[in-house]
């Protein structure tokens, strides 16, 4: 039975993120955890008194999450009807990211799908912020960040961006190769170039043993040349090629890494219109959620 993890601030593009969930996975078992966390903000004066009045609005916060999640469910299990999925609702006075790695690894938590915000907002560009704080803190468990405006597909087209400049693992490629394999879909390996050249053998190499791992799924490599930003280019890409999903590996010097890091006049046009998997990096032959895993990962 799938474990998926769903964070909810109870906005739309949360509830969007849920409904692709449902819909993914409408054909297979899986236990779904609805996780809304709270924080409550008291207001810092000399002058204000302390104590009950903190605790009371920490009641109403709490309060207000658990009908929040009650009313989520409700509107759930009105839309949808499906005995493959069971639904557990948490209610945490914590931190997002703080409560997200506690349940994967209390949970055993196999993919966490989160919705964006998309870029109405300079602080807002690129998913938004909480998106990207899951992405950087979540080391042991991939993560699928949901558009908030886009519709259901089911991915039959998928892109993995890649440099070939790295060596991945089974354990690293295993979320890929199960999302192509259940869908049927097609892999779409894509290298940008800042200019187009040769691979190196080292290239050349890891990108051999990536088709030796791929295997018997459908999968094609394509090299494109860099507009203005990675970004950018993956997302024209996506639209020429009509994908449907884009997965990235997240380590150092990764194409996840240098979209996060570039600069934000560059990142303006990516609105990520389609989900983004993003992978992350894991020890040779490491299962996702194991204490090596994490070990390995936090050396790296």
């Amino acid at each position: 039975m799938k474990k998926i993890l769903l964070p909810t601030d109870f906005s739309p593009n949360a509830w969007n993120a849920t409904k692709y969930a449902i819909s993914l996975y409408k054909h297979e078992e899986c236990e779904f955890y609805i996780l809304n966390t709270y924080t409550p903000t008291i207001a810092h004066s000399r002058f204000m008194a302390t104590g009950a009045g903190g605790k009371a609005c920490e009641d109403v916060v709490k309060h207000n999450s658990e009908k929040g999640l009650d009313q989520l469910l409700s509107k759930i299990q009105e839309k949808y009807h499906n005995p493959k999925h069971k639904f557990i609702t948490i209610s945490s006075f914590s931190l997002l990211v703080d409560e997200i790695k506690n349940i994967i690894e209390t949970h055993q938590i196999g993919l966490v799908i989160t919705g964006t915000k998309g870029a109405s907002g300079l602080e807002e560009v690129f998913m938004g912020s909480n998106t990207v704080r899951i992405i950087k803190s979540i080391k042991n468990c991939p993560v699928l960040a949901i558009p908030q405006h886009f519709k259901f597909k089911t991915p039959s087209e998928i892109a993995f961006a890649t440099d070939f400049n790295r060596f991945y693992t089974t354990s690293e490629l295993k979320p890929l190769l199960e999302m192509a394999k259940s869908f049927k879909a097609a892999i779409r390996i894509v290298h940008v170039q800042y200019e187009i050249k040769s691979l190196t053998e080292v290239q050349q190499f890891n990108l051999n043993m990536l088709r030796k791992y791929i295997g018997e799924v459908e999968h094609y490599v394509h090299t494109v040349s860099e507009l203005n930003s990675v970004s950018q280019t993956l997302e024209v890409f996506a639209n020429e090629l009509d994908i449907h999903l884009l997965a990235m590996l997240n380590y150092q010097h990764s194409y996840m890494e240098k979209m996060t890091r570039e600069p934000v006049i560059k990142r303006l046009a990516f609105h990520t219109q389609i989900p983004l998997l993003v992978i992350p990096e894991l020890g040779m032959g490491t299962p996702p959620n194991s204490k090596k895993g994490k070990e390995i990962s936090a050396s790296s």
